[in-house]
């Protein structure tokens, strides 16, 4: 039976307790300057500095923002006296490097997903955080959207039964230059784990961890991964499957399917959206929500980082809703796909049950 009333999504609101962290950005590109402007916007938070291997580039970023410190390096970022938590916005390959080098610093840091192309590194990650007493986080802002509470609470609740089902998919038409950063092996290039992580952890979140993976598609001509449908098997009758592209724009829906009811997510189903919930009944009732906030688009990468300080200030050292323990195993789940397509640069390692 479907529920009378949806639960009331967790929000986390900006100056409600939580630090306001002074923020350095590594890697000054596109997303970064989404970052800094959701922050500066929606968020107690303030970046004060970035950090660029060109100091051309730092400064012009710096500029745009209103930013007040702008550094030639990486070395000299992590080490800024002011930074509090450092984002790192670099291309995936640089993720761990990066990641160790911020945390050998004492800071903070939040890594753009995905945290890092294998689980072996995504572990060393955490495992340097949990040593050094910094938090650890994956940028993975769909898990602090206020529709992803919401679905929280009703899998906890029970209101879908059973899990049986989930479906989600993630393609974008991405450029065929063989420059662009998604075609380079060195890069870490590729459909599933820029866009493929997106469906994967939608997957991880209703079913959790697989039991076995088997994988299809194809490779792009530089031989990174050009599309791939996963399909899963999980505990008890679980079965997921994720698709992804960089050959062609997808609806970017996702759905899960229980023995009591099923949802569907608007598209795409990542960014600020809307649900249906259906009764597993033949034509049975729905209960329809969508997400009460204004804050749309980019704009809310906000809450991520207001949620990120608010562990800071728990003296937490990972995310309570998107745990060490997941995220490797997200990267896992990911690393072993890539390694069934023979993707460049793909590294096998097991996957947890």
């Amino acid at each position: 039976m479907l529920p009378t009333h949806l639960p009331t999504p967790e929000l986390f609101l900006p100056e409600s307790g939580e630090p306001a962290l002074r923020w350095g950005i590594v890697g000054p590109g596109w997303i970064a300057g989404e970052f800094a402007t959701a922050l500066h916007a929606h968020s107690a938070q303030r970046v004060v500095a970035v950090g660029s291997r060109s100091q051309e580039r730092a400064d012009a970023f710096a500029a745009a923002h209103g930013i007040e410190h702008a550094v030639g390096s990486v070395a000299a970022l992590v080490a800024h006296p002011l930074v509090d938590v450092v984002y790192i916005a670099a291309p995936q390959s640089e993720h761990e490097a990066l990641g160790l080098q911020a945390i050998a610093a004492g800071k903070h840091v939040l890594i753009e997903k995905p945290i890092a192309t294998s689980a072996a590194e995504a572990r060393a990650l955490v495992e340097a955080g949990r040593a050094a007493g910094v938090l650890v986080m994956e940028a993975m802002w769909s898990r602090y959207l206020p529709q992803a509470s919401v679905l929280r609470r009703l899998l906890a609740d029970g209101a879908l039964g059973e899990v049986r089902s989930v479906v989600a998919d993630h393609g974008q038409a991405i450029p065929t230059d063989p420059s662009h950063r998604l075609n380079r092996p060195d890069l870490a290039g590729g459909a599933l784990l820029d866009l493929g992580v997106y469906p994967m952890q939608f997957a991880f979140q209703a079913l959790g961890a697989p039991q076995s993976i088997q994988t299809i598609g194809a490779l792009t001509g530089t031989g990174v991964d050009a599309y791939a449908t996963v399909v899963m098997q999980h505990r008890g009758l679980g079965q997921s499957v994720v698709t992804t592209s960089m050959v062609a724009r997808s609806h970017t829906t996702a759905s899960i399917a229980g023995t009591e009811a099923s949802i569907l997510f608007g598209a795409p189903f990542y960014n600020p959206s809307s649900f249906r919930l259906t009764s597993a009944e033949h034509f049975g009732p729905v209960v329809d929500w969508s997400d009460p906030t204004p804050l749309r688009g980019f704009a809310a990468l906000s809450w991520q980082a207001t949620a990120f300080a608010r562990y800071v200030g728990e003296g937490r050292l990972e995310s309570p809703v998107h745990a060490h323990e997941e995220t490797v195993g997200i990267i896992g789940a990911l690393e072993t796909a890539r390694v069934q397509l023979g993707a460049v640069g793909a590294v096998r390692e097991e996957v947890a049950a």
